[in-house]
């Protein structure tokens, strides 16, 4: 089994205390990258050759986009650099190294709009294999 490292491990408190400000920076980012998209279609309507260009292609053709393409990703580096990982920018997924037990390190999951961390999955797992933490309402997961 990999031996991951992490920066920061939360407990589930320390990352409840984040929520309230995950929370704006996850519609910030949310914000910014529907603007992004927005001005991708209207360019690609115009060339649309580039429909089949990834991203950094796509930037690297329409110059004009770096300026937007910027601020995405300062909005995620914003959420990073709490200690936790931005899994999905669409679905609001954040995930925080927990140590679970001793020597046993997982993922507490939160997605934007729960009221807070309310799950864990191992990190070799994703969102649809979160299990519910101790005490959390069930009728949040999946």
């Amino acid at each position: 089994m990999p031996s991951y490292r992490f920066d920061k491990v939360f407990t589930p408190a320390e990352a409840n205390e984040l929520i309230p400000r995950l929370e704006v920076a996850v519609r910030e980012l949310q914000a910014k990258a529907h603007g992004l998209r927005i001005r991708i279609a209207e360019l690609v309507k115009l060339d649309p050759a580039a429909r089949q260009l990834q991203l950094p292609q796509i930037i690297e053709r329409f110059p004009q986009l770096r300026e937007s393409a910027g601020q995405l990703a300062e909005a995620a580096e914003k959420i990073e650099s709490y200690g936790c990982l931005l899994k999905d920018i669409d679905q609001g997924l954040v995930d925080f190294p927990w140590e679970m037990e001793e020597d046993q390190v997982v993922f507490l999951c939160w997605q934007f709009g729960e009221p807070a961390v309310i799950a864990w999955h191992p990190i070799d797992a994703g969102f649809a294999q979160r299990q519910p933490l101790s005490g959390a309402p069930k009728h949040y997961l999946n």
